[in-house]
């Protein structure tokens, strides 16, 4: 399944069941940083330009310039994005 940002610049491609097992009630952390040693979905991560993914994540206002500047947990929280999407996409 695919996610792609609300401009389109970023996409990822997850099965429905890595995007179940990253979004869920509850902590999801430690299951975004396993999903992240999954080499297709690692692949795609090192493909993300830092800047672009701190201008995607910032339309969000969910994170103030000091949290963005961090490109490894902007990382986490666009997988963890892009598998809620995902899940929710498929309840539809």
């Amino acid at each position: 399944m695919w996610y792609s940002s609300s401009s389109g610049k970023i996409e990822l491609k997850l099965t429905l069941a890595q995007a179940e097992a990253m979004s869920h009630q509850g902590q999801c952390d430690r299951d975004v940083a396993e999903g992240r040693k999954i080499p297709s979905i690692r692949r795609q991560l090192a493909k993300i330009d830092p800047a672009l993914l701190r201008a995607e994540l910032k339309e969000y206002g969910a994170w103030d310039e000091t949290e963005l500047a961090d490109h490894d947990a902007n990382l986490d929280r666009l997988l963890w994005l892009a598998a809620g999407d995902i899940v929710e996409e498929s309840r539809q």
